[in-house]
């Protein structure tokens, strides 16, 4: 039997609600401020079909260009041939939330700022770029006090 090629075809994994996350939508979705320039993650609430974005955006992430009382303007690019376009989607705020992929950046903005105030009333230098992780340094292993020991595997045995 052919599938289909409707507008939500092949979304039953993807539209459906996290486990523990039926039902209505808190309220606390329609009380998040959204203002332009903010990066949000576009995610579809399968509870609200009004205003969802088409599957091909559902875990994509954006620029907000506009806001309206229900609903923003997102900005995200699509790939297209060999080249991006920039689309602009409306979607309603039950299908999308704040992006936390620029926190890291701005918590360690904010921490580099703050080390670099102290350094200047100390009169000293830091440096504030990141350091990638080392190896561990070498060690030796004694023996002295800590025997070595021959592990076997334990035998399989059915109890019935």
């Amino acid at each position: 039997m052919p599938h289909s090629y409707g507008y939500r075809a092949r979304t039953r994994d993807m539209f459906k609600r996290g486990f523990k996350e039926h039902g209505p939508i808190k309220m606390s979705t329609y009380l998040v401020n959204y203002r332009i320039g903010d990066i949000v993650d576009i995610k579809a609430n399968a509870a609200q079909q009004k205003g969802m974005p088409h599957k091909f955006y559902h875990g994509r992430t954006g620029i907000v260009y506009n806001v309206t009382p229900r609903a923003v303007g997102v900005i995200v690019n699509k790939v297209v041939g060999n080249r991006y376009i920039e689309k602009r989607v409306n979607i309603r705020v039950e299908h999308i939330r704040h992006s936390k992929c620029r926190q890291e950046f701005l918590e360690r903005v904010k921490r580099n700022h703050d080390a670099h105030v102290e350094a200047r009333a100390k009169g000293e230098r830091v440096n504030l770029k990141r350091q990638p992780v080392l190896p561990r340094a070498a060690h030796t292993v004694s023996i002295k006090d800590n025997a070595p020991q021959t592990m076997t595997p334990v035998p399989y045995e059915t109890t019935i």
